[in-house]
């Protein structure tokens, strides 16, 4: 990835001496669609940055902590809050306790049966506002991790202390975003690095899953062969229809509200021609 993107992008591991491979030598084949997914109620059924302060005493912050919280600052406000944590003697152990219960949203997890079974034909990003380390212990817990080409989000690890310390993904200049993340600035930057890599082959279509305003942003990007999946009602799907009622040329790809992942899940079977059911 280029130098704006390597601060934030996070390659899984090789697949491990067990599992199956290909010839040797042997290329593999270019996957045809891109899927984004967000993480923080789209992957999970909450905002993990709530979550993970149930690891704190007595599950809540004090109030002078909560105050200092500032609009488009919110990863500056978490920040304080892990820094907050670690003095009161949080560590990765209760950390990752509460991360690991953090419930998937309804139909996901049938979803990503449906993507593994077809891996043959999407190459999968993460893109979220969370952090590396909450992303990374989630997914490895689910069994989830090796289905992600790449995970963009701000980087997070402990320190020598054993607090969590979290970083901002990058800059950027788009006023509707936060300012330490612009989601649609990854999602160009990503897919124009990737076809090159791919001799600049493009992807057939692209898929965004989401539900936050930040998700709006790079859906934007989306033309008329793609498909955007805001959650039903939550503020990405109120951008969207917005969008489209003031400028409907402007927001170009198809638009698919979701409940459940088996929204998603029958979206996809009926595209690709599989059986539904």
């Amino acid at each position: 990835m280029r130098n704006s993107m390597l601060t934030c992008c996070f390659v899984p591991p090789p697949p491990s001496g067990d599992e199956e491979r290909g010839p040797p030598n042997m290329e593999a084949p270019l996957k045809k669609h891109l899927f984004f997914f967000d993480f923080d109620e789209t992957i999970v059924n909450e905002n993990s940055d709530d979550s993970v302060v149930r690891a704190a005493p007595g599950q809540t912050l004090p109030a002078w902590l909560r105050e200092m919280r500032r609009e488009g600052h919110y990863t500056e406000y978490m920040g304080r809050v892990l820094t907050y944590m670690g003095e009161q003697g949080v560590r990765e152990e209760g950390f990752r306790a509460v991360i690991e219960k953090i419930p998937a949203s309804p139909g996901i997890m049938g979803l990503f049966q449906f993507l593994k079974a077809n891996q043959d034909l999407f190459e999968m990003v993460l893109i979220s506002d969370a952090n590396s380390y909450v992303i990374e212990t989630w997914l490895c817990a689910a069994g989830l991790r090796p289905l992600f080409h790449c995970i963009l989000t701000n980087p997070a690890s402990f320190n020598s202390r054993g607090y969590l310390s979290l970083q901002p993904c990058h800059s950027h200049a788009c006023p509707r975003c936060p300012a330490n993340m612009c989601k649609r600035k990854l999602l160009g930057e990503y897919l124009e690095q990737r076809v090159e890599e791919r001799g600049g082959r493009p992807f057939d279509r692209l898929f965004y899953a989401g539900d936050g305003a930040n998700d709006f942003c790079p859906s934007v990007l989306l033309g008329p062969a793609d498909t955007a999946f805001p959650r039903h009602d939550y503020p990405m799907h109120r951008l969207v229809r917005e969008m489209q009622q003031s400028s409907p040329a402007a927001y170009r790809a198809n638009v698919v509200p979701w409940h459940s992942g088996d929204d998603i899940l029958h979206y996809l079977k009926k595209l690709l021609g599989r059986k539904v059911g």
